[in-house]
């Protein structure tokens, strides 16, 4: 059963951060096209290095398993922001629906953030070579 949910969360891994992977290098190869939306909508320019560190280092991050418990949880945090900040406008039809896909997005960090990213991972990679430390009785 483990190697199962290992395998799960390996699939996870793959599927969840294509979304941001390809945003952040939408946003790195129209960077200043999405700088001026970013700040018609009221948030401030110079923070669109920040967002695709987000989405596209913490999209492969996600997708190695690299740090994935903080990357995750700070993704699904992210996630739920731009929900309010860029979709809360439900007078226009398809805001509603990209609202409840950001917060099904975030639910599905939140998970990964809480169980972890599975054994077929960098996270394991590493934890398996840390020296374990001595035990003092």
């Amino acid at each position: 059963m483990k190697k199962f949910e290992d395998t799960g969360l390996l699939l996870a891994r793959i599927l969840m951060p294509i979304l941001f992977i390809t945003a952040g290098w939408g946003k790195i190869s129209g960077y200043a096209a999405t700088q001026q939306y970013m700040e018609a909508m009221g948030v401030p320019g110079f923070m669109l290095p920040l967002v695709i560190l987000l989405e596209f280092g913490g999209g492969l991050a996600i997708l190695f398993g690299f740090l994935t418990r903080f990357t995750a949880l700070f993704t699904a945090g992210f996630t739920i922001l731009t929900a309010f900040l860029f979709h809360s406008n439900f007078a226009e039809g398809v805001n509603q629906l990209m609202f409840m896909k950001n917060l099904s997005i975030a639910g599905g960090f939140l998970v990964l953030g809480l169980v972890g990213p599975g054994a077929y991972s960098i996270d394991r990679l590493l934890s398996k070579r840390k020296p374990q430390a001595a035990i003092a009785r």
